[in-house]
């Protein structure tokens, strides 16, 4: 895999997806779109907003059939990384293929779905697996529950990214016990969060911001942040565009060098860019 210096990097989208309306798509999904979302229209974004790299996020619409993605990936090598959905019994050999690919990292999208047992057998020889190649776990879930699993994840020593600040529904409350047990657990290094899609939290400003110190606090810093557009936002495109998030991010984080921090140390190494 090609690599970049870190001087030539300017910024990375840690969350964006692409697709075509029709491909094959899996059973019982939540979503289908009804447009096509290509890479070609996802670089120019990039390319507007100054950025020099993105990290590609598999559609849970579309499976563990990664192809897709995968031709992006070797399209820009220099450019772009991806995060996969996989079955967790996927071979070491797979994984590989994945990684000499281009893939960091694999997505759980747990939104709608029955939580299982995580500490069971065939789960931590899957997390096993993941962290003994340096590829990070994504989650996607509310809030409410990450407590609930994250203690049988982070016990194989894989680094997990809470996706879309975590969900929290209108906001971090501190009279859940659930919301204070995740930010408890968030001095673990092991966890990493990203700022991205707010509005499917429904956070205002004001929730935003909040959602953002509590955070913050927790974590100790913000030396494990990252911050992706979520571009092209599926069932969100009339209400924002990429434009708009990366606005966001400049109101969120003002501090120029703090933002770049976010922007570019932070993802830099987590998704292999140098």
């Amino acid at each position: 895999m090609i690599k970049q210096p870190l001087s030539t990097i300017t910024g990375i989208d840690t969350h964006a997806h692409i697709f075509e309306q029709n491909l094959p798509m899996v059973q019982g999904r939540r979503y289908s779109p009804a447009y096509d979302a290509l890479v070609e229209q996802y670089i120019s974004h990039l390319d507007r907003n100054g950025l020099s790299g993105g990290v590609l996020v598999q559609p849970s619409f579309l499976g563990t059939d990664n192809h897709y993605m995968l031709d992006a990936l070797k399209r820009y090598p220099k450019r772009l990384r991806g995060i996969a959905v996989v079955d967790r019994t996927i071979s070491a050999q797979a994984l590989d293929d994945l990684a000499q690919g281009g893939v960091v990292g694999v997505r759980l999208n747990l939104v709608g779905k029955t939580l299982d047992d995580y500490a069971e057998p065939d789960w931590q020889a899957f997390f096993q697996k993941l962290a003994e190649r340096g590829l990070q776990l994504e989650i996607q879930r509310s809030f409410d529950d990450f407590s609930r699993f994250l203690p049988a994840m982070l016990t194989c020593g894989v680094t997990v990214v809470i996706d879309h600040f975590g969900l929290p529904a209108g906001g971090i409350d501190l009279q859940k016990p659930s919301h204070r047990l995740l930010l408890g657990m968030l001095d673990n290094a092991q966890l990493w969060v990203k700022l991205s899609a707010s509005y499917r939290s429904a956070l205002d400003e004001a929730q935003r911001q909040d959602a953002f110190a509590q955070l913050r606090k927790a974590c100790g810093g913000i030396e494990r942040f990252l911050w992706g557009s979520d571009w092209p936002h599926t069932q969100f495109e009339d209400r924002t565009d990429f434009d708009a998030q990366y606005a966001l991010l400049r109101a969120l984080i003002p501090d120029e060098t703090e933002r770049n921090r976010v922007l570019i140390n932070n993802p830099a190494g987590l998704f292999r860019f140098v």
